[in-house]
């Protein structure tokens, strides 16, 4: 059971009081893993995941009448489902390996034929047949792309694409549209590790963004991250420590990463730290001018804007010392 998983954790404040609307993938259902996962982690959300039916035009009207009467505070679409939450207009949504090009891969990866249901539905339908004529429907569905675009959606939709995802890559499509697209470690099927590390944290921004929160400030100096000076990217990789220590701190604080240079930092953080560091790496030279809450850093800072925490010393010697420090705040 998903309560029993070690690596899904419940965020009761996350989305708290508020209805998510789940679009599912090709041949699956309401049922599926990513719903109960969904519903694990925010316990306090409405969420709503409808068994789609299986001709498009069909699967989003029904989502549209949904969209009206629940007006769901976000939407989350995976796959043929990211096709569909693209194209919900005037919502915050996400996005995951969203297949804009659905008839395409249905074609390409051999979608044709009798397809059995991956997930239990609410009719108890366990197959159905797809013909060419249904592809040309995917086909123009997926056509309907970007459609309803405006200044306003270019913020309100990210898209998360795994790099090693083997079935729909429809990154730069996406990114050509809209500048909030993330590359995650995953593949297309989700696991609960990448759907904690790289879904979780772009639902709590979405979610701080919609109630107006400000969470404290944390900097923390590449040179604290790693155990000799990055010299070449994805050579040294961070301990398990330092990996707990940012989970935990992106629960409760905007956590920032600075560096003198993006060259080797960026690369990094994108592999090891992934999502929460996207567009969250600062380049200066000036660290005391850095304005926040807490200033992580293993150099002599002198006279700081923030709370200098010395990483190194005798009160700060490793990671567990700032997990436990930080414990102890309580997100303050």
């Amino acid at each position: 059971m998903i309560a029993e998983n070690p690596y899904v954790k419940q965020f009761p404040e996350l989305m708290a009081g508020k209805t998510v609307l789940y679009c599912h993938g090709f041949a699956s259902s309401g049922q599926s893993g990513t719903v109960a996962r969904l519903r694990e982690v925010m316990p306090q959300a409405k969420v709503i995941a409808p068994d789609l039916p299986i001709h498009p035009a069909e699967a989003i009207a029904l989502l549209r009448n949904i969209c009206q009467q629940e007006q769901p505070d976000l939407i989350i679409g995976t796959s043929m489902g990211g096709m569909y939450a693209e194209q919900l207009y005037g919502y915050d949504r996400i996005c995951v390996n969203a297949a804009l090009e659905m008839g395409e891969t249905m074609k390409a990866h051999g979608m044709t034929g009798t397809q059995q249901f991956q997930n239990p539905r609410q009719d108890g339908v366990q197959e159905f047949y797809v013909d060419k004529a249904l592809v040309k429907e995917y086909k123009d569905q997926s056509e309907e792309r970007f459609s309803g675009v405006t200044d306003d959606e270019l913020h309100r939709v990210y898209g998360l694409f795994g790099d090693e995802d083997t079935t729909v890559d429809t990154y730069d499509l996406f990114h050509g549209v809209y500048p909030q697209a993330i590359h995650f470690h995953g593949e297309h099927r989700m696991n609960d590790q990448s759907f904690m590390h790289s879904v979780v944290p772009v639902i709590r921004w979405i979610d701080d963004r919609q109630e107006h929160r400000e969470r404290p400030i944390i900097y923390i100096g590449m040179e604290c991250l790693s155990p000799r000076p990055l010299q070449k990217e994805r050579e040294q990789k961070p301990s398990s420590s330092v990996q707990k220590a940012i989970r935990m701190l992106i629960e409760h604080y905007q956590v920032y990463f600075v560096a003198e240079d993006e060259a080797t930092s960026k690369p990094w953080l994108t592999e090891y730290i992934g999502v929460p560091a996207w567009r969250h790496l600062v380049i200066t030279w000036r660290r005391d001018l850095l304005y926040g809450d807490y200033l992580i850093s293993k150099k002599k800072e002198g006279d700081t804007m923030a709370t200098l925490l010395e990483y190194g010393s005798d009160t700060f010697k490793t990671w567990e010392d700032l997990i436990d420090y930080f414990s102890h705040l309580g997100g303050q």
